[in-house]
């Protein structure tokens, strides 16, 4: 009697037998592949084949595969075919597959009935430091987007010296460029052999291959050359601890407002100065406010730091549908009114007054002012264009003027005129608070050249008369000494 297709499939079995190194193998793999009829080790080019032929010299590989196959996906699906295409079939994996390869031989398996088992094993990691208790694991083609440097780690497959480079970056950002870490590879006698190096060394060793593993102890903090967000909140609490910095122990929300603003305007002054040095710095001063302020907020069991990042990266999804959505736009003027869109729905606004103070009244005055008047227009309540808007200007100067002449509103005409002022710089697209202060450094510029002026013909200017000051002024805006 002939077995049907079903009933075949049905009694096809699978064992995956995961070999770091020979030494790793254990009594029960060994006996497995011993007594395997149909035998696939992943490559003959593991230290751990030779071993496994020993074993049982009728060993397949799969190297053909590797070798006729365009890409790992193709790898793994073509591999994941042959092993559920052969009965009672024993699969040595010398490689890592539990993220890619494994995945798709379950599938393949669940597919066709076959029964998989995964023999317990000893990882590479475990095989090359025994004595160490890693926290975490990694391998150098897969590596994790963010290191914990408080944490060890092994990091396997190091099989190259492109593969160490990888390595020694990603660790590099987290660890001292002379951090003393070890390295493993296993050796003639199957074994894993050890030796110390530093991690900026990592890539400049003689030799690597499959069965090449790192360990990597943790870091003290103080030890570390390289800081990340994490240890920015970790120093701001230190200091607002007991026994910390008494003046950071004071601040409170109100405040450090001042302190916020002053940072984000020298932030603003190191762009303007093309400086990348010194935006470096005053980033860091400005993260440093974040920080403040977050472990304010933590002590009074308010929110923390995560909080805040978490509702960042949830307004930025939520903001962007055009990039994490279905949502098409046709260039960056549909992207900031569906922003302004979705603010108001988020923020439950109903009426385009409720936007207009929602502006928030701790903003320069002309940057408020701005803002006020393009939520404005956004509903159409603005002029057609900047020429139309001057004459508004001319028309507050002679109300001002009147004012000042009947001594009476003056600084409501004059708070008009600034309005106006802005309204046409916003609509010739300019920032009126920068351009208040590109005058205001040309007035200290000038100033400072008509006093060198002064001082080079020994005159005093406080002795000189306005008309007299006035000439100076003047003198100065036309011949510029060299500062």
């Amino acid at each position: 009697m002939s077995l049907t297709n079903h009933e075949r499939t049905a009694m096809q079995k699978l064992m995956i037998v995961p070999l770091c190194a020979p030494a790793a193998m254990t009594t029960q793999a060994r006996g497995v592949i011993e007594n395997a009829k149909t035998l696939y080790i992943q490559t003959t080019r593991h230290p751990s084949a030779d071993a496994v032929r020993k074993i049982n010299p009728n060993a397949l590989s799969m190297d053909d595969l590797f070798e006729s196959c365009a890409d790992f996906d193709e790898l793994n699906i073509k591999i994941a075919e042959r092993l559920i295409d052969a009965e009672n079939c024993v699969y040595v994996a010398t490689g890592s597959i539990f993220s890619s390869q494994l995945p798709v031989v379950k599938k393949l398996a669940a597919e066709k009935g076959a029964d998989l088992q995964v023999l317990p094993h000893v990882s590479a990691g475990s095989a090359a430091f025994p004595d160490s208790d890693a926290d975490a694991r990694a391998f150098a083609h897969e590596l994790p987007e963010k290191f914990y440097p408080e944490q060890s780690y092994v990091v396997e497959e190091i099989d190259s010296k492109i593969a160490a480079g990888d390595v020694k970056l990603a660790l590099m950002e987290y660890y001292p460029d002379e951090w003393r870490v070890s390295m493993a590879s296993v050796g003639e006698d199957g074994r894993y052999a050890r030796r110390e190096i530093a991690l900026c060394d990592l890539d400049r060793q003689p030799a690597y291959d499959a069965t090449t593993v790192l360990y990597v102890p943790g870091t003290d903090f103080e030890q570390r050359t390289r800081h990340g967000f994490d240890d920015v909140m970790r120093v701001v609490k230190r200091l607002r601890a007991p026994g910390g910095c008494p003046w950071d122990r004071e601040q409170t929300h109100a405040s450090l407002k001042n302190a916020l603003l002053e940072e984000c305007y020298e932030l603003i002054d190191a762009i303007d100065e093309g400086d990348d040095d010194h935006i470096c710095e005053e980033l860091g001063d400005v993260m440093l406010q974040f920080a403040l302020h977050a472990a304010i907020a933590e002590e009074q069991s308010a929110f923390t730091d995560r909080d805040a990042e978490t509702e960042l990266v949830e307004k930025l999804i939520y903001r962007h549908p055009h990039v994490f959505g279905s949502v098409k736009v046709n260039g960056s003027g549909d992207v900031l009114k569906n922003w302004d869109a979705l603010k108001m729905k988020q923020r439950s606004q109903s009426t385009q007054t409720e936007v207009l103070k929602s502006v928030p009244k701790g903003f320069p005055a002309l940057l408020r002012s701005r803002k006020v008047q393009k939520k404005a227009a956004d509903v159409g309540f603005d002029w057609p264009n900047a020429d139309e808007a001057f004459y508004k200007i001319v028309e507050e100067t002679k109300e001002l003027r009147e004012a000042m002449e009947q001594n009476s509103n003056i600084s409501e005409e004059m708070g008009d005129l600034l309005f106006a002022v802005v309204n046409v710089a916003r609509l010739l697209k300019l920032e009126p608070e920068f351009l208040l202060m590109e005058a205001t450094d040309k007035f200290i510029d000038r100033f400072s050249t008509m006093e060198q002026i002064a001082l080079k013909r020994n005159i005093v200017m406080k002795e000189l008369s306005l008309p007299e000051l006035d000439a100076l002024w003047e003198e100065a805006k036309k011949s510029r000494i060299v500062q």
